[in-house]
């Protein structure tokens, strides 16, 4: 999971660009970077850091460019390190390209074998790398037919900023599983992850990006392509991104996120029959569900957990040892509002089990009588090839145990999740959506290396 920016414009823009990357830093905080064009050459600075540490003001008046992107990183395909930070910047043909991707490859180790075989080499071990290899194998001036060609051969998740010479470009692949916006400031275009990169720097958001759409910034005007005639697109945005990775002020594919979460702790607090004191939320992305479940229930919500404002998203640090013990240093329960309490504790999600299994641990050690753990999405039994860090099933708790074994391993009073139906319901059907990583039905399968060759 990532995040990536794109602005035209015909004013300087690395301080809009620093700007929008700041607002979406939770999709990423292992790496950053900006291009921007300068004349005709593209200048760049990347770095493994988050944004405020990367960028300095003096760096930025040396990224001064009308048009410029972004990228905010924490990997899925590729290790966390240096040689995979993005944007990647090459030139083919005398022409410059710089490019920023937010998604994951289905079939990226196969094309990869390919180029290989073509005397393509790889300075890094990302699929962005792979995407942009195959981009400059098409590539002759006309941007849109090489991505059409492009779009031909990978497979899987990718929403693309892509800068020339002189024009920006988004992209969203046909089931459009990661989120790209289009926003406008004035005569600015901007292209984004989510809609605060957009809000932050005063612009409107025009829409999302549809699945399988090209959209060409040039010479101060918008055209708009579809990857194939009569192309009708199969929608499938990731469900994910509503339930955890998405700031709570955007709105993807038209699904508010705060909206959908308050929506999935009322639907979750139906029927239920334990007698509690309070309902806890686990910061930051439980928040909504909790109030939610409160609304329900009846119960109050009180803040039982403090939060260290200083510590990133514990999901998305690059290991495990990593992750558990940012959990230690970002949570800590707040013993007089939970001492003698029976708690309803109310998480987005759980994946690994670990993260959960802490915070139990922590609140009893703080004088809970009682926890009783909500869940606000279903329980992610199976991998997510398109951008969530889940690839191994063998460790994702809900693959291998069923209630009864999680409750027993997290420790908690009783457990329960928000079915599929009832996640879905909270959407609105404003959207269709993947939601493999629940049922492990995947939009787009991995392709063999011979179905790959027949391409």
């Amino acid at each position: 999971m990532c995040g990536v920016v794109g602005i035209y414009s015909n004013k300087d823009i690395s301080k809009e660009l620093y700007y929008s990357l700041y607002s979406i830093q939770h999709r990423g905080q292992e790496s950053c970077g900006i291009a921007v064009v300068d004349g005709d050459n593209i200048k760049y600075k990347k770095d493994m850091g988050l944004v405020g540490d990367v960028f300095k003001e003096d760096e930025l008046s040396n990224l001064s460019g009308t048009m410029g992107i972004g990228h905010v990183r924490y990997s899925t395909a590729g290790g966390s390190h240096m040689a995979n930070c993005q944007p990647l910047v090459g030139s083919c043909r005398k022409r410059k390209l710089a490019l920023a991707h937010n998604g994951n490859l289905v079939n990226a180790n196969y094309l990869r074998d390919m180029l290989e075989e073509d005397g393509y080499m790889f300075q890094a071990n990302s699929d962005t790398e792979v995407i942009l290899y195959i981009l400059a194998r098409y590539y002759k001036g006309d941007i849109v037919e090489s991505l059409k060609l492009t779009m031909d051969y990978i497979k899987g998740a990718y929403s693309l900023v892509i800068m020339g010479e002189d024009s920006l470009v988004g992209v969203r692949d046909p089931h459009g599983f990661r989120p790209l916006m289009l926003g406008k400031k004035g005569d600015e275009y901007i292209f984004a992850s989510e809609s605060c990169a957009i809000d932050i720097l005063g612009g409107e958001v025009i829409r999302d990006v549809e699945p399988g759409e090209i959209i060409v910034i040039k010479d101060g005007n918008m055209k708009s392509y579809h990857y194939a005639e009569n192309y009708k697109p199969l929608k499938k945005s990731c469900i994910f991104e509503h339930i955890y990775f998405a700031r709570n002020d955007a709105t993807i594919d038209n699904v508010n996120v705060y909206d959908f979460r308050v929506k999935c702790g009322e639907i979750l607090a139906k029927d239920e029959n334990i007698k509690a004191d309070i309902v806890v939320p686990v910061p930051d992305s439980g928040w909504a569900g909790a109030i939610g479940y409160s609304n329900a229930s009846g119960l109050k919500v009180s803040e039982g957990l403090v939060k260290n404002r200083y510590v990133g998203r514990t999901f998305i640090k690059p290991t495990q040892e990593e992750r558990e013990i940012a959990v230690k240093i970002k949570l800590n329960p707040l013993a007089s509002v939970v001492k003698g309490k029976s708690v309803v504790l109310v998480d987005d999600s759980v994946v690994r089990g670990t993260t959960s299994k802490q915070i139990v641990q922590s609140l009893r050690e703080a004088g809970a009588t009682e926890i009783h753990l909500r869940i606000t999405s279903p329980p992610v039994a199976y991998s997510c090839y398109y951008g969530i860090d889940t690839p191994n099933r063998s460790k994702l708790i809900a693959s291998s145990n069923n209630l009864e074994e999680m409750n027993k391993y997290i420790g908690c009073d009783s457990i329960k999740f928000l079915d599929i139906d009832g996640m879905i319901d909270a959407t609105e059907n404003k959207a269709t959506f993947c939601k493999a990583c629940f049922d492990g039905d995947y939009p787009v399968k991995k392709i063999d290396k011979e179905e790959l060759l027949s391409c």
